[in-house]
């Protein structure tokens, strides 16, 4: 990380917070990673939530690393279905 802060640090506060939006059946689409991208602006750290059903062809590591690519965050934790994610820079 390059912004400085520890990333235990970073997992600790993320245990605080509550899943802002769910990535449901339709998958990653642009409208998701557009308010994935507003979201990051606004509060700099996130949770998202992956259900099952957004899957399709690919895992949730594979899903996690395509949402990270699509809005420039990086991602910080992945515990069962939820994402933490950091905006970068």
């Amino acid at each position: 990380m390059d912004n400085g802060l520890d990333k235990s640090l970073l997992i600790a506060r993320a245990k605080t917070l509550k899943p802002i939006m769910q990535v449901g059946k339709s998958g990653v689409t642009p409208g998701i990673v557009d308010e994935i991208k507003k979201q990051l602006k606004k509060r700099k750290l996130i949770k998202i939530k992956l259900l099952r059903s957004s899957f399709g062809d690919l895992d949730k590591k594979e899903i996690a690393t395509l949402i990270s690519e699509t809005t420039n965050s990086e991602i910080i934790n992945m515990v069962g279905f939820s994402l933490t994610l950091l905006r970068k820079g």
